[in-house]
């Protein structure tokens, strides 16, 4: 009987079911993959931008050719700027301060009586006079208190009048040898006594006419009203502290600033040489003039705190533009500079260096030059050293500038575009049409 040999499978040569690869080599064979594709998406992108940047080169290079041909901005073009010529004027010197409106009196008015107000004779907000009168407390208590003293002063004063008699009657007796000295001393001691009693019963008298006064509230000084604190048919008294109303004086008013201690000698020095330095105001914003006055006086001591002086400066005020406590910005004139060389302050451009300007050269060049600076004043500056009267400094398009470049100095007075003057307004016109790459069919369209 034959045996059936029993073979066993290679293997190696026996085909494996893809999904039986082990893990480990699935992971490589993705990663491999992975790396494939990144290379590939590299070498796509290279090629892409190569050819893209190829053409921006081309497309620039011919619109700079082709603005070259035309008279465009290329390199080496002039920059247009503004400029302006130094000049000799006079700069006023100011020294600036912050401040507020001082009035130089506010008086609260008050009762010196109690009483009844009867009535008020202001209206809130009015102007008023020294002495004038503003209310009225009930004079009734006053009258019989003043009736009392005056009937008082009559009874001593007949009470003086007969013992001035009697002493006369001693006087004779005693000559006469008929009484005795003690009995005239006495009679005369009386007569004394009731003089002084005369005297204080004149006193108050006095007292009594003086407290009907204060009845009549009159206008301590001459300023403005407040508000009402206190309305008719109230009892006021003598120790109230808001008192009946509030008067300020307004005309003329103070105005309070303070400027660095290090201009104190200025000021003091021209103070002492008799100068009225003039002091104008200027709201918040210092863009208006509120009142123009005069330097009263500064104060005595320097503020340690913030190393200023306070100042009071006098304004009469006259169209009430300022008002207590008012903020304000006060400008003191100083000094003023004859025929110094100013120039724009727009022309003063700042580095690391410090302060310099563009001077235009006569060959359309500008040139960088350091200058130092005096006081300013509007729109000028003074210039101490730098620059000298009649040249040429850039005020507009300093930014695009540097050492040597060369300028087209622009004109900015407004030209007439009329057709009627050589067409110079369209003329431009299309110029900028066709700098701008505008077809030139409609460039052949205009007159």
């Amino acid at each position: 009987m034959a045996q059936i040999p029993t073979t066993r499978p290679d293997p190696v040569n026996e085909p494996r079911d893809p999904l039986s690869v082990p893990p480990r080599q699935q992971r490589r064979i993705w990663i491999i993959v992975l790396l494939l594709a990144c290379v590939g998406a590299g070498i796509a992108y290279y090629y892409h931008t190569r050819d893209s940047g190829v053409a921006a080169t081309e497309g620039t290079s011919a619109a700079k050719g082709k603005g070259k041909g035309k008279g465009g901005a290329g390199a080496g073009q002039p920059v247009p700027i503004v400029a302006a010529p130094t000049r000799t004027a006079d700069v006023s010197v100011y020294l600036s301060g912050l401040g507020s409106v001082t009035p130089l009196a506010t008086v609260t008015v008050r009762s010196r009586v109690d009483g009844q107000l009867m009535r008020v004779l202001f209206r809130e907000g009015q102007l008023v006079k020294a002495g004038e009168l503003l209310a009225e407390i009930d004079p009734r208590p006053f009258q019989v208190q003043l009736t009392q003293a005056q009937g008082q002063l009559a009874k001593d004063q007949a009470l003086l009048k007969n013992a001035q008699i009697d002493l006369e009657r001693y006087r004779t007796l005693f000559q006469q040898d008929s009484i005795a000295k003690q009995q005239l001393d006495t009679q005369a001691a009386l007569v004394r006594q009731y003089e002084g009693t005369i005297k204080a019963d004149q006193g108050q008298v006095d007292s009594a006419r003086l407290q009907l006064t204060y009845s009549r509230v009159t206008a301590p000084l001459t300023g403005r009203i407040g508000l009402r604190q206190v309305d008719p048919g109230n009892i006021v008294r003598s120790s109230d502290t808001n008192g009946l109303v509030v008067i300020t004086q307004l005309q003329p008013v103070s105005v309070i600033f303070t400027i660095a201690e290090d201009n104190v000698s200025t000021v003091m020095r021209r103070l002492k040489a008799g100068d009225k330095l003039p002091v104008d105001a200027w709201d918040r914003a210092e863009k208006n003039k509120l009142a123009s006055g005069a330097l009263l006086t500064v104060d005595n001591q320097i503020d340690p705190a913030t190393g200023t002086v306070k100042l009071r400066a006098q304004f009469s005020n006259d169209d009430f533009s300022l008002f207590p406590n008012q903020f304000v910005n006060a400008r003191m004139l100083v000094d003023t500079l004859r025929g110094a060389t100013v120039v724009p302050t727009a022309a003063i451009q700042r580095g690391s260096q410090g302060t310099f300007v563009y001077v235009v050269n006569a060959d359309n060049t500008v040139t960088v030059r350091p200058v130092k600076l005096g006081p300013t004043q509007g729109e000028i500056v003074a210039v101490d050293a730098g620059v000298t009267p009649g040249e040429l400094v850039v005020t507009d398009g300093a930014d695009r500038l540097r050492e040597g470049a060369r300028v087209q100095i622009a004109d900015r007075t407004p030209r007439p575009d009329k057709a009627g003057k050589g067409g110079a307004g369209k003329g431009e016109g299309g110029r900028r049409k066709r700098e701008d790459g505008a077809p030139a069919k409609a460039q052949q369209g205009q007159p």
